[in-house]
């Protein structure tokens, strides 16, 4: 059994699942993986059944009718976790813009370095893109320092998506409180985490743009966060009853 699970929400990601899940299999820290998918056509789902025979109970399927947003996919995935033992929850991509050798450095970064929560991050030393047009990475690192700016939250890179949390700061965030979910999702679980008084560290990693499928990133995803970093401002955070 291991202590650590990694989320994957999948949408049409027939190009890149096999070869993402024989990756983190073979990593040389113990990890399972969740696949939450929305309903794929292009028989996502039906390729991670076909590998469950080989991989047993270290992969996991949640499978959902529909393109519900990444926001619900995560949080079906954390309510799925803290049902059972697990530790540590990630999330992760499965486009490979996050380099899965990297979440034995994000695990580090909670079980050795005492973080609470770990992010991989493109904007400390250390850390950087690739493939990525000027467009794109202004887009993303104008809106870090939004972000910083309206709400004070000390991340650098508060739009990442390659996340380790601890099973406390899921068990204490409310997760049904969480309005968003879109690109302003992953602010929100942080801005989450920093007013409840968790400690965030930043593991540099190297993000590197898609080869295979169809980015899910659009103009009304950056415009939720645009958006929602103003109504996050006066929004009172919410700790979850843990009578619940």
């Amino acid at each position: 059994m291991s202590d650590s699970i990694v989320i994957i929400p999948t949408y049409n990601e027939i190009e890149n699942i096999e070869r993402m899940l024989r990756k983190v299999f073979s990593l040389p820290k113990s990890f399972h993986v969740l696949i939450v998918d929305d309903g794929s056509p292009d028989g996502t789902a039906d390729k991670v059944k076909e590998l469950q025979k080989e991989f047993g109970d270290a992969l996991h399927l949640h499978q959902r009718s529909g393109k519900l947003g990444l926001g619900t996919a995560y949080i079906a995935g954390f309510k799925w976790a803290l049902a059972r033992s697990y530790a540590y929850v990630f999330e992760m991509d499965c486009d490979f813009s996050h380099n899965p050798d990297d979440l034995v450095r994000l695990y580090d970064g909670c079980a050795v370095s005492g973080g609470d929560m770990s992010v991989g991050s493109r904007y400390v030393k250390g850390g950087g893109v690739k493939n990525w047009p000027m467009k794109r990475l202004a887009m993303s690192f104008g809106a870090s320092l939004y972000v910083n700016t309206l709400l004070w939250l000390g991340v650098r890179d508060s739009t990442a998506g390659f996340v380790c949390y601890t099973r406390k700061v899921l068990q204490t965030i409310d997760l049904d409180s969480i309005q968003f979910i879109g690109y302003a999702f992953q602010i929100e679980m942080k801005y989450n985490a920093k007013q409840l008084g968790f400690r965030i560290v930043e593991v540099p990693i190297t993000f590197i743009d898609r080869e295979l499928g169809t980015s899910k990133m659009s103009m009304n995803i950056f415009n939720e966060a645009v958006i929602g970093v103003l109504r996050m401002r006066f929004t009172r955070v919410s700790r979850r009853n843990q009578s619940k």
